[in-house]
């Protein structure tokens, strides 16, 4: 039993999360309240989930003598042995066939795009995540994979080129915000437990992190302004939610410039209730001002 647990653990269910950037497609492009669209992007979503465990997995064998030296880590299954390293072997084999051949049945590119995200990812595991700027880039492209997956399992068509340099730019936040955190965690043992911290340092991580939260901002709103969506076009009620997109980032910036949080974006988010509230106001209203119409008809409809 304890085995199976630490393979659970090494699974990484908490990062999941980052795993919904799939429905970005679904529900920009008015398919939300499809069942069949619905049903194949959510069915997408656990495969995804499967694929990126099995590359927690690599990423943790790849790591395993420097984890047993980081105050953190050391702890994981693997470093730890609580895992056995045969049992990780097996699921870093077997779940990646899983996800694919799934993919595969019923989307042939969603499963290219999965053998994609998969080769890129242990490619980062073994090199990429040692090439300083590089391994920010290859972070940030694993989820625009993720947008793209959802995007062409279901055959979008009002789809605009500005939510992908959103959710690119969203997804460079937060890769840096994890690399700042965890450079501040380790503190002098950084380049140690790190190689790849040797080339980074405090003033160079909060230009970064300034500079992509400007870019954040302005994407967000040129996106709202020059999307080509039958759903958002003409419709400037969108702009409404730019105070809660603003907030959020404002949030976080507070979290660790004045509360010395020392968490990644994504585990912040995850404790942080204010910020919980901002990403579900945002979520409600963007769903009221696009889906609105839609909600009103069915409703009226049920009633009648």
């Amino acid at each position: 039993m304890q085995p199976l647990i630490g393979l659970l653990r090494t699974m990484r269910p908490k990062q999941w999360t980052k795993n919904f950037f799939i429905y970005a497609g679904l529900i920009f492009d008015g398919q939300l309240f499809i069942l069949d669209s619905f049903l194949r992007v959510t069915v997408s979503f656990v495969l995804l989930c499967l694929a990126a465990s099995a590359i927690y997995v690599v990423n943790d064998l790849a790591d395993i003598e420097r984890d047993r030296q980081h105050p953190k880590k050391k702890h994981r299954p693997l470093p730890s042995g609580q895992l056995p390293i045969p049992l990780a072997i097996a699921a870093a084999i077997g779940l990646p066939v899983i996800a694919v051949g799934g993919a595969a049945l019923y989307s042939p590119r969603y499963a290219g795009i999965l053998l994609l995200y998969i080769a890129l990812h242990i490619l980062y595991s073994l090199r990429l995540k040692h090439i300083v700027l590089i391994d920010l880039l290859t972070i940030t492209a694993g989820y625009v994979l993720r947008v793209a997956g959802g995007a062409v399992v279901i055959e979008v068509a009002r789809f605009s080129p500005w939510l992908y340099t959103c959710m690119a730019l969203l997804a460079l936040f937060l890769a840096i915000g994890k690399r700042r955190q965890e450079y501040l965690t380790l503190g002098e043992n950084a380049g140690n437990v790190r190689p790849i911290f040797r080339h980074y340092n405090l003033p160079l991580l909060d230009d970064l992190l300034r500079m992509v939260t400007t870019s954040i901002l302005i994407a967000y709103i040129l996106y709202l302004i020059e999307a080509p969506s039958i759903l958002l076009a003409g419709n400037n009620a969108t702009l409404l939610t730019v105070p809660f997109v603003m907030y959020g980032i404002f949030r976080y910036l507070y979290l660790i410039h004045v509360r010395g949080e020392g968490s990644a974006p994504d585990e912040v988010l995850l404790r942080d209730h204010p910020l919980q509230l901002t990403v579900v106001l945002w979520g409600l209203s963007f769903i009221i001002i696009l889906y609105g119409p839609t909600i009103l008809d069915y409703v009226i409809r049920a009633t009648l």
